[in-house]
């Protein structure tokens, strides 16, 4: 685990270092029978259910949504109606849905985002474009949601590079959510007091991670040492943020970001051969996300972190 010093105010800038506090955590791995060569799961509630999806959505390979409860042992379908793709992305606490569609599995598809808020024994689907996407095919993502079914997500420009914005579903407002002097960013997850989760993109070419503020407040700017790509995926109510980086042998490396000492640790699963993500937490210390193992498969994984 790292410790961080701050190197700048305003929207602090905090750089990892070794940390003195260690963590265990536990590894479950997770895959819909449908497609064991390729899962990823993305969001977790309190009550444990997991959003994620199998299908790597390269042509012929399609993206298809799914949840799973405890004792995870069975899969529910979570799909768009009419749609070639879904990805289910996150998941809040009333078992609203956010995620994104596709109407074809052609590569290079157009992606449009949802929430699905439970009606009785059925869902209704809400679209989530932002107005401003402007990429060609359009994509637009919607990555995680609250309580109050307030969502986060990107919209593509039409150089095709991501800008963040927060989105309330009950007013239908969008917030952007960007940076002064980034090329890109995206707002990745949201908890219960507004607070925002994502990553940006310097004129530089590094990638660091962020949590601030809906509106207002400061930020703060987060990035591992000599890790060209640092992002946060998940934040809970407690501020505890999941993300990963890039090493040096370029493959991902999950993180857990503690916010009351300012430190991290890494977490790899020991199967991930070719890198570990970490996507979503809920307030339990269960984490979600994937790891790819020696053979190039993806594989869904569920982590328990205990102190």
């Amino acid at each position: 685990m790292r410790h961080l010093a701050i190197l700048a105010t305003s929207v602090a800038l905090l750089a990892g270092a070794a940390t003195a506090q260690a963590q265990t955590f536990s590894f479950q791995t997770v895959d819909n029978p449908g497609d064991p060569t390729f899962n990823q799961l993305l969001g977790i509630n309190n009550a444990g259910v997991i959003a994620g999806y199998f299908g790597s959505g390269a042509a012929g390979h399609p993206n298809k949504g799914y949840t799973i409860a405890p004792p995870y042992t069975t899969f529910k379908s979570d799909n768009v109606p009419a749609s070639a793709q879904t990805q289910a992305t996150g998941i809040n606490g009333g078992k609203m849905i956010t995620g994104f569609w596709a109407p074809t599995n052609v590569g290079g598809d157009a992606n449009y985002g949802f929430i699905q808020v439970p009606d009785g024994k059925t869902f209704r689907y809400f679209d989530v474009n932002n107005p401003l996407v402007s990429s060609n095919p359009p994509v637009n993502q919607v990555l995680g949601i609250n309580k109050l079914g307030n969502a986060v997500g990107f919209y593509n420009d039409a150089g095709n590079a991501p800008h963040g914005y927060a989105y309330q579903l009950n007013t239908g407002v969008f917030t952007p959510i960007n940076f002064a002097g980034a090329t890109s960013t995206a707002a990745t997850g949201i908890n219960d007091s507004n607070l925002i989760c994502g990553f940006f993109t310097s004129k530089t070419g590094r990638t660091f991670a962020f949590l601030k503020p809906e509106t207002g407040g400061n930020g703060v700017v987060f990035f591992v040492p000599k890790a060209p790509v640092t992002q946060l995926l998940g934040v809970n109510n407690t501020g505890h943020g999941v993300g990963f980086f890039v090493g040096p042998d370029n493959f991902p490396h999950g993180l857990y970001l503690d916010p009351a000492t300012l430190s991290w640790v890494p977490v790899n699963n020991p199967a991930g051969a070719q890198g570990t993500v970490l996507n979503g937490l809920n307030d339990k210390n269960q984490l979600v996300g994937f790891y790819t193992d020696a053979a190039g498969n993806t594989h869904g994984m569920l982590v328990t972190v205990a102190p």
